[in-house]
């Protein structure tokens, strides 16, 4: 009886510890780590800023906790760097455990990190534990008379159906030009995946058309490098690799809608 006594006591100290999950559903994480995409865009406020903007994009960089090290341990090395784009996929099931293994290895970046949402991290319990962990799972933000609009593009997570992304959403967001410049749309999902709404591939891309201040559309999801204008339209695609190539982007964008490209690689076998 009493070694049960001690098992209870045991079992209470190290959830009060967060050193058990009871399920692997669980959402919680303590207070610190919450809303991180709030805290990070309060971070970003404060910067210097200048009239270019540069920024490092990746992709998926779920499991791929060394090289997630790797990359910190690069990007801090970069010059002049603003903050850091992931392009979703943090997780591969969508568990808690997942989003804070990556998290703390991103927190020791010398500059803040936003993620949009991706198909993997909506696996299980995955899209509640990100909204606790990150926030909105589409939101929007203005840097350096950029804005920056994030959203959730997984359609096929939701069945298809016309659900996501959120069109009325979108359309809203790219009509805000007030204060900016130039506008920057990021999903994980490309609108030329199979796992993109075919039936919203049309208005997505008719939406992005319209806005005539787009610099260009950043995705990840396939893990490589891609670039074009895959719809004819003068629309800018890109993609980025994933945390496993050892390869990320740095985009620096200026005047109108001027922008480069560096690809770096890093780490050892890159």
């Amino acid at each position: 009886m009493q070694l049960r006594g001690l098992g209870v006591i045991v079992l209470l100290w190290l959830a009060g510890c967060q050193l058990v999950e009871f399920s692997p559903n669980q959402a919680y994480v303590p207070a610190r780590e919450r809303s991180l995409t709030a805290q990070n865009l309060r971070r970003l406020e404060v910067q210097p800023a200048d009239d270019t903007l540069r920024f490092v994009f990746v992709g998926d960089t779920q499991r791929f906790y060394d090289e997630t090290e790797a990359f910190v341990a690069s990007v801090n090395q970069q010059r002049a760097v603003d903050f850091v784009l992931v392009g979703g996929d943090i997780s591969d099931f969508g568990l808690t455990r997942e989003f804070r293994w990556v998290n703390q290895r991103l927190n020791a970046l010398r500059v803040p990190f936003l993620t949009v949402i991706g198909n993997h991290d909506l696996v299980g319990n995955g899209r509640a534990v990100y909204q606790h962990i990150y926030g909105p799972l589409n939101y929007s933000f203005q840097y350096q008379q950029t804005r920056f609009i994030c959203l959730d593009t997984n359609g096929r997570e939701y069945g298809f159906g016309r659900q996501v992304p959120d069109m009325a959403w979108l359309r809203q967001q790219l009509a805000d030009t007030a204060g900016s410049r130039r506008t920057i749309v990021v999903g994980h999902m490309p609108p030329t995946d199979e796992d993109f709404d075919p039936e919203l591939v049309s208005a997505y891309t008719a939406a992005l058309r319209s806005c005539p201040q787009l610099v260009f559309h950043l995705a990840a999801h396939v893990h490589r490098f891609t670039a074009g204008q895959p719809f004819h339209d003068g629309v800018t695609y890109l993609t980025t690799y994933s945390l496993q190539k050892k390869r990320y982007h740095i985009l620096t964008v200026w005047g109108q809608r001027e922008f480069r490209l560096e690809t770096v690689a890093y780490g050892a076998g890159s």
